[in-house]
């Protein structure tokens, strides 16, 4: 609140300090930062199967099981632990000098995994060491480049700005899906190598023209918060990949006590690392910035919506790839470029809604635009539940286009509202603790979804799965013995672009068959047909988990304030409008507008 001494304004417009062209020029290549590395977490995942062929190991093998999963969800596990320590150091030593070093080491690991030498074991865990460190890379594009952003534009203008820089995010990750289904056939380390020229140009581009326009703050580091909290985080993260593991012939692996142990240990150090934030005097994690509405009920959004669409991307490429694909013609092995290709609508949903609405929240404010893409996403969570898993193409098509519009409307005013709310000296730290609760709910939405899946197919797929065998010759012990196999693999085999009847059976067994018959089996219509009902189950209870966390989030974003951005021209200075957003900072308190416009009549006053 401001008393009777008027705010005190600086002499230079830090907006304007580097000239009118700054702005776009971060803009871009912060953009251009989020869509490589959005490109790159997604092209590894469809490329999964090329890659695993190149060094000579079966990943659906359950000895291989683990090696699969950290190839899958490593790099988001240490995105999501690293991103709020990085936000802290962009506060304290400089956004640019962190983001150009993340800039740096992404490329370098790029080439590193590129290089990949050996076979077997030996290879996947150069690869998984790699992926891990290029995720740290990754946490400091993640966490700095939403600041840089905030602190060159100007707060009439964040929303569009922000609005193209989660376009490049969103739509990165489906256009990785088209690239690794083209570029893995040709050779699984041009995955890679793709990555290099654009990293080595944003690196040198960066550090030529990239300039801290933001606040320092410097402060000492919280040595035993960065360690609390890194330990509790992957402690959970961890529990929830193993968990969507089988253990001792239960279809999850919810039930092993060493997954209970490292979520139950993970949350009593997270309490504990609360407890430390609330004792030492520059915290890592900046509990005051819970005092501000706008960035809890927008960062409880953000974080709802993740949770409800992390794992849709897995759950609709394993419902393309395993059943409607082949059922209309492709074949096993070209499904994962075609399930990229046909979920193409979502991107463009989103590449209309998004700068739309980030330009429109920048006049209008936010809330409108952020409730309105909840609840669009909540209704085509709705639609899909209801969709026969054997759909039509144009109206599944249509649905993907309304969730994507969804998402699009929903995460630049989102983000813009919760940047927006966080003191400038802050906004690194701001930055990094959303990004945190949105990669932490991304790994969540995927064990989530996961198990979902996994428990309806345990339900009926095994009857199902040896009646089916055994009447088209498979002797009994072979087909109980492949009924009784993890649904686990049955997805995996599915979202591989593997033949799942092949490697389930393998060559021995099929071979001792009619031709006709191991046709039959290997063909395009028996597993999809299989996997239907058992797998439909599964999609209803995920898709009433997504909308649920979409409706919550509606609510969420209802209550922010959806305070609309105020501009003053009485001083015709674009730091006056810095003083206006609805949560500046003098100190660490906000300051209204109204308080901004008293305090500027007291002092023409005086």
């Amino acid at each position: 609140m401001v008393g009777d001494t008027p705010p005190t304004l600086p002499a230079a417009d830090p907006h304007a300090e580097h000239g009118p062209r700054y702005k776009w020029i971060a803009l871009s290549n912060t953009t251009l930062g989020m869509l490589m590395v959005m490109i790159n977490q997604s092209i590894v995942l469809i490329a999964l199967p090329d890659i695993f062929k190149g060094i000579k190991l079966n990943p659906l093998d359950p000895h291989n099981t683990s090696y699969l999963l950290w190839m899958m969800m490593g790099f988001m596990v240490v995105t999501a632990v690293l991103v709020v320590s990085f936000g802290r150091l962009g506060d304290m030593f400089g956004r640019v000098r962190m983001y150009n070093l993340g800039f740096a080491l992404f490329t370098v690991c790029s080439i590193l995994l590129s290089l990949t030498w050996g076979s077997g074991s030996q290879a996947a865990l150069w690869l998984i060491g790699w992926r891990v460190v290029q995720g740290i890379g990754g946490a400091l594009i993640f966490a700095n480049s939403t600041a840089i952003i905030t602190d060159a534009f100007p707060v009439n203008q964040r929303g569009t700005a922000l609005g193209i820089n989660v376009i490049a995010g969103i739509s990165g990750g489906f256009i990785g899906l088209m690239l690794g289904g083209v570029l893995g056939p040709v050779g699984w380390r041009w995955i890679f190598l793709v990555s290099v020229p654009v990293g080595i140009f944003g690196t040198i581009w960066a550090y030529l023209k990239l300039k801290d326009t933001g606040h320092r703050n410097p402060a000492k580091m919280d040595w035993w918060g960065n360690l609390t909290f890194a330990v509790g985080l992957i402690a959970i993260l961890v529990g929830i990949t193993y968990g969507i593991q089988p253990y001792h012939g239960a279809s999850t692996g919810w039930s092993n006590p060493w997954v209970l142990s490292s979520m139950i240990g993970g949350v009593v150090v997270l309490i504990l690392f609360g407890w430390i934030e609330t004792r030492v005097a520059e915290p890592l994690f900046n509990l005051s910035l819970f005092r501000i509405r706008a960035f809890v009920a927008g960062n409880l959004a953000s974080l709802l919506t993740a949770l409800g669409r992390g794992g849709l991307q897995f759950i609709l490429i394993i419902w393309l790839q395993g059943i409607w694909l082949p059922l209309h013609g492709y074949s096993f092995s070209r499904t994962p470029l075609w399930a990229g290709i046909y979920m193409i609508p979502m991107t463009i949903g989103l590449l209309i809604a998004a700068p739309i609405s980030g330009l429109l929240s920048d006049r209008f404010g936010s809330r409108l635009f952020t409730v309105a893409g909840a609840l669009l996403n909540a209704l085509s969570f709705g639609l899909l539940m209801v969709l026969p898993v054997n759909f039509s193409y144009p109206v599944f098509a249509l649905i993907l286009m309304l969730n994507g519009l969804g998402a699009g409307l929903f995460a630049s005013p989102n983000r813009a509202e919760i940047m927006n709310s966080v003191p400038a000296n802050r906004r690194g730290v701001g930055a990094g603790m959303t990004a945190t609760f949105q990669n932490s709910a991304m790994v969540l939405s995927i064990g989530v979804f996961f198990s979902l899946i996994v428990v309806g197919l345990s339900t009926h797929l095994p009857s199902a799965m040896y009646s089916g065998l055994a009447t088209q010759g498979v002797p009994d012990a072979t087909a109980h013995q492949v009924s009784q196999l993890p649904p686990l693999a049955v997805l995996f085999a599915a979202f591989l672009g593997y033949n799942p009847m092949q490697q389930l059976l393998g060559p021995q067994v099929l071979h001792q068959l009619p031709a006709g018959k191991a046709d039959y089996l290997t063909g395009r219509s028996f597993f999809p047909h299989l996997i239907t009902g058992p797998f439909q189950d599964g999609l209803a209870v995920a898709f009433w988990f997504a909308l649920g966390a979409c409706l919550i989030a509606a609510v969420a974003s209802a209550v922010t304030g959806g305070v609309k951005p105020v501009k003053v021209t009485t001083a015709g200075s674009e730091e006056l409008e810095e003083l206006v957003e609805p949560t500046p900072a003098v100190g660490d308190e906000p300051v209204s507008a109204a308080d901004v416009r008293q305090a500027l009549r007291t002092s023409g006053d005086g």
